[in-house]
This record gives structure tokens, sequence and C-alpha cells, in this order.
């Protein structure tokens, strides 16, 4: 059984691996600050959670415990990367960042343009 556990945590630290990988490449590639945020804030977020829920597994199936440190660390990533990802797109916004020359249309009514952070 610690077998099974243990691939199957390799498996997720890969995965982890690869998307945060990509996150980063991305961040460098993509054009515009809504887009490098956007990057950002989905698949770093994914790739460091996927890199520590194999960890919590890999604990589990090698010492036999529940590391509770990584379920706090789970949570505060699954919180905090997004969250952080929307206020520097909105700060972006507010000053009136330009945007890549794809973008055709401005989806935020008027009423909610002057509000700032």
């Amino acid at each position: 059984m610690t077998t099974i556990i243990i691939s199957i945590s390799l498996i997720f630290v890969i995965l982890g691996a690869l998307i945060s990988a990509l996150a980063a490449l991305g961040i460098l590639r993509l054009e515009d600050v809504y887009s490098r945020a956007h990057a950002a804030g989905k698949a770093a977020t994914l790739g460091s959670i996927f890199l520590l829920v194999g960890v919590f597994l890999f604990f589990i199936g090698k010492e036999g415990y529940a590391n509770m440190q990584l379920i706090i660390g789970i949570l505060f990533i699954l919180i905090t990367g997004p969250l952080a990802s929307h206020l520097i797109i909105k700060a972006a916004y507010n000053l009136e960042t330009p945007s890549s020359k794809r973008l055709k249309q401005d989806d935020i009514p008027e009423h909610l343009k002057d509000k700032k952070i």
C-alpha cells in the first residue's frame, strides 16, 4: 500500500513541477501585465498545490502520519495566490497600464471604473 501512495505522490510532484515550469514560461512569454498575472495566479497556484499535495502524500506513505503544516500551506496558497493576482490586475487597471494590442473591448462597467482598490 505504501508503494502505491508514494507512486501517487511522485506523480503529483512531477505534475506540480511541470505546471510551475509552464507558469514560469507564461510569465516570461506573455505580453502584458494582465496576461502575466493570470499565468502567475492560476498556473503557479495549481503547480504549488500539486507539489504540496505530493509531499503530503509522501509523508503519509513513508512516515505514516499526516503533516498538518502542509495542509495549512495548501490552504494558504489556495487563498492567497488568486487573490494576489486579482489585486495586481486591479492595481494595474487603476493605474491605466496599457494592455496588449489584441484586447478588443473593456468589459468593466462605467460605474466600477472610478472605484479604487
